[in-house]
């Protein structure tokens, strides 16, 4: 999953929602794999573009948030690549911890512009 970058994508400051968004090869599965859609089931086989509600998970599985997320599939996102965002609590812990936990699936942190 080296290809996969991962970032906040709101604000350093709290609020009421914080996205982490994750774009390419692996972030689709990246997400998946601190996500658990309250349904059961895997994010991986959600439908593109569809709000998923379930669990934020850290890198030993415990619990960080009640989230949302989505995927959309390249070609058709807005990279162009594989895309996934999770839409958490706004608290700068809540959004590290869920950044850490992409990191140690093996994406990296997106630089800027990326």
């Amino acid at each position: 999953m080296s290809h996969t970058i991962a970032a906040i994508a709101t604000p350093p400051v709290p609020g009421a929602i914080g996205i982490l968004r994750l774009s390419g090869e692996g972030a689709i599965a990246a997400a998946a794999a601190v996500f658990r859609p309250a349904g059961g089931g895997s994010l991986a086989d959600c439908e593109s573009r569809k709000l998923v509600y379930g669990t934020l998970l850290g890198p030993d599985g415990t619990p960080i948030d009640r989230v949302l997320a989505t995927v959309s599939r390249a070609p058709r996102s807005y990279t162009g690549e594989d895309t996934a965002e999770l839409q958490c609590h706004g608290s700068p812990l809540v959004l590290q911890l869920g950044l850490e936990a992409l990191f140690a699936q093996g994406a990296r942190q997106a630089g800027p512009g990326e």
